[in-house]
């Protein structure tokens, strides 16, 4: 038998869930107001800090590398991202953004206002504790 989780656990899961709901719904608006999906803002967004192999950018984001070569195949035609040879093994290519690509991930950034206005209400303290808290959540706090 799967024991009960407690009522506050059951509230603290249904208000991360909302709070995810909210987000990618954002997301998704910020997108379109860029004529991006939001598989494409994703994709141009993780570039925007570094370029990547296709393969890692599927791992990423939970999904087939078949997938991630039809968006960034869209996103290069667009003249957001451009495959270059990995410096470190010419074999693989880096899926990298151009210039107007970090400007448009850029502007999408600036333009998600449902988590920085609820966060603009909490002090640095309790974002900190947050981040902290999150960290732990994922496994990827700071030892």
């Amino acid at each position: 038998m799967t024991p009960r989780a407690d009522p506050l656990t059951v509230e603290v899961v249904d208000l991360i869930g909302t709070v995810v709901a909210r987000y990618h719904e954002e997301y998704e608006h910020a997108a379109s107001q860029h004529s991006l999906t939001g598989a494409q803002a994703r994709v141009l967004g993780l570039l925007s800090v570094e370029p990547l192999p296709m393969r890692k950018i599927a791992q990423r984001l939970k999904c087939e590398p078949s997938n991630i070569t039809g968006i960034v195949d869209r996103l290069e035609s667009r003249g957001l991202v451009e495959r270059r040879p990995d410096p470190a093994d010419r074999r693989v290519k880096l899926a990298a953004p151009t210039a107007e690509g970090r400007r448009t991930a850029e502007r999408l950034r600036g333009s998600l206002h449902f988590a920085r206005e609820p966060l603009s209400h909490l002090t640095v303290t309790e974002r900190t504790l947050l981040k902290e808290l999150l960290q732990r959540m994922l496994g990827t706090a700071p030892e």
